[in-house]
């Protein structure tokens, strides 16, 4: 079954959800769990120059057999060395991917070109005028950092990929309407952390009781994992994510047929989400404390 796919601000389309090669893979050989996800139905592959493992993501990429025009690649741009360009680490990259442009190029960290925002953007933009990233975005910004880089931009971000759960929901309400005012595409990582990391707390019992209702209304099984990831979907959030299990990458592509939430159901989740505000990364990632490899990806 095909992806359902978000529109870019530049017309690009992107899938909803994608296979992301951080947390557990974090320096790891990330061949096979990559070629699994695409096996299992994955097209959208979520890379960063950080991860450490853009030539594993390549060779998987390769190994799958999967024509390039099926598949969005996404690289995201790490510090720069003296003397370094986005530009001209996004050919890096594209040498270790083995690939002759990615799908979409993201800025990873904003704090690691404090003061370069500005100069780093008109990098990026040149790269998406090369061709040789089709989108370009942004991960971690806060309002402050698109302050920054908007004026003047001759490409506004497409994405800006950041942690969203129900934890972190009210506190991102200024980021992403600054997202609508641009056809911004909010993405996220760590969706399902409340869950997983933070057992016990104020989200579970809402949680369960969506959960049942839905397995009842669809008459197949609902996960957990089904009502976090169905609530980011139904607000046309991009997902990344990530598992070591066919099986739960089966479930997490699996979202897109369980039953929509009710209007009282996303104010339940968000009315419990905002009992606690807590973030599971921290930025600079703090990629030393990973969550298990069945949770959502950085």
């Amino acid at each position: 079954m095909a992806i359902a796919t978000l529109t870019l601000n530049d017309g690009n389309q992107v899938p909803w959800i994608g296979f992301g090669t951080g947390t557990a893979l974090y320096q790891q050989d990330a061949q096979s769990s990559v070629e699994t996800a695409i096996s299992n139905g994955f097209t959208h592959l979520d890379g960063a120059q950080m991860y450490e493992n853009e030539e594993s993501l390549g060779a998987a990429i390769k190994g799958s057999g999967a024509p390039r025009s099926t598949l969005f690649v996404t690289t995201k741009l790490h510090k720069l060395q003296p003397g370094q360009t986005a530009k001209t680490a996004l050919h890096v990259s594209l040498k270790k991917l083995g690939l002759e442009y990615v799908d979409l190029y993201l800025v990873h960290v904003p704090g690691d070109h404090a003061g370069r925002l500005k100069e780093v953007w008109k990098s990026m933009e040149e790269c998406k005028k090369e061709g040789l990233a089709k989108s370009i975005g942004v991960s971690n910004f806060e309002v402050a950092h698109f302050q920054e880089i908007l004026e003047g931009a001759e490409f506004p971000p497409a994405v800006n990929q950041i942690e969203i759960h129900p934890y972190v929901w009210k506190s991102l309400q200024p980021v992403i309407a600054l997202h609508k005012e641009h056809g911004i595409i909010t993405s996220s990582y760590g969706g399902l952390s409340p869950l997983f990391r933070a057992p016990g707390g104020p989200l579970d019992p809402v949680i369960e009781k969506i959960r049942a209702r839905l397995e009842s209304t669809r008459g197949q099984p609902v996960s957990i994992g089904h009502v976090l990831n169905k609530w980011l979907q139904q607000y046309g959030i991009l997902v990344i994510t990530t598992s070591s299990k066919a099986e739960r990458m089966r479930e997490y592509l699996d979202t897109a047929n369980v039953p929509e939430l009710t209007a009282e159901e996303i104010e339940s989740i968000e009315s419990a989400g905002a009992q606690r505000h807590q973030k599971f990364f921290v930025c600079p990632i703090d990629l030393n404390d990973r969550y298990s490899t069945d949770q959502n990806a950085l």
